[in-house]
């Protein structure tokens, strides 16, 4: 029996690369990879990062982590416990607060702490704060005189960028102008960018063709088709 070749690709994982070195800057990220450049040298103990869904905030608290050895926490999952065991001096990584936060007297608790004890502290949301549903006063004020910088949705030369960092990661050699071609036609997100660079590398495969502008054409189609 003759097996389609489409059966014989194996579904192998790719492990998302979240370094300093992986982070690619254009200008609709710049001013938030800046500001975690300068750390720990902050006009305050605490800032907020705000950025639409798959635009890399994720992988810029990751950066952020590794340098200042932050622990890591969901606002949602935030506790007394975690608040009181931070030392002096420490840091700590508090993502996603557009996700609600399981006691806001412990996030007004942290930020009066950080400068008591002058810890860093980043928080991550995709909204910001004026727009948080916040019903502690005290926390909404702090929440909102934070130091804000934003993330925006990845421009084409950054998506140009990430398309060619992934085909790469994958020992892929892609032209020019077939990058230019998915960059302007894809979602503006870095999830859209890893998943297509995925199903590309599956579908040149399968069909034992390079990713050519005509691939990626059908790769496109029949992403759209599904979506």
């Amino acid at each position: 029996m003759k097996i389609p070749a489409e059966q014989l690709v194996l579904d192998l994982p790719h492990m998302p690369a979240l370094g300093a070195e992986d982070f690619l800057v254009s200008t609709s990220n710049a001013a938030a990879a800046a500001v975690v450049d300068r750390w720990p040298d902050w006009p305050l103990s605490a800032l907020m990062v705000v950025a639409p869904p798959h635009a890399g905030k994720s992988h810029l608290g990751n950066v952020w982590r590794l340098k200042s050895d932050a622990r890591i926490v969901g606002a949602a999952a935030l506790n007394e416990a975690d608040v009181a065991s931070i030392a002096p001096g420490a840091a700590l990584l508090v993502e996603d607060l557009h996700a609600g936060l399981a006691d806001e007297r412990v996030l007004f608790h942290l930020l009066n702490l950080a400068r008591e004890r002058k810890l860093s502290v980043l928080l991550t949301s995709r909204i910001p704060p004026g727009e948080l549903t916040v019903q502690l006063p005290d926390l909404r004020s702090r929440l909102r005189a934070l130091p804000l910088v934003t993330i925006a949705r990845p421009d084409e030369t950054l998506l140009k960028a990430v398309l060619v960092k992934q085909f790469g990661d994958r020992q892929l050699v892609v032209e020019p102008h077939t990058i230019g071609y998915l960059a302007l036609r894809m979602e503006q997100s870095m999830e859209a960018a890893a998943t297509l660079v995925a199903a590309l590398d599956k579908a040149a495969m399968a069909s034992h063709r390079r990713v050519t502008r005509a691939l990626a054409a059908d790769v496109l189609a029949r992403h759209s088709a599904t979506s």
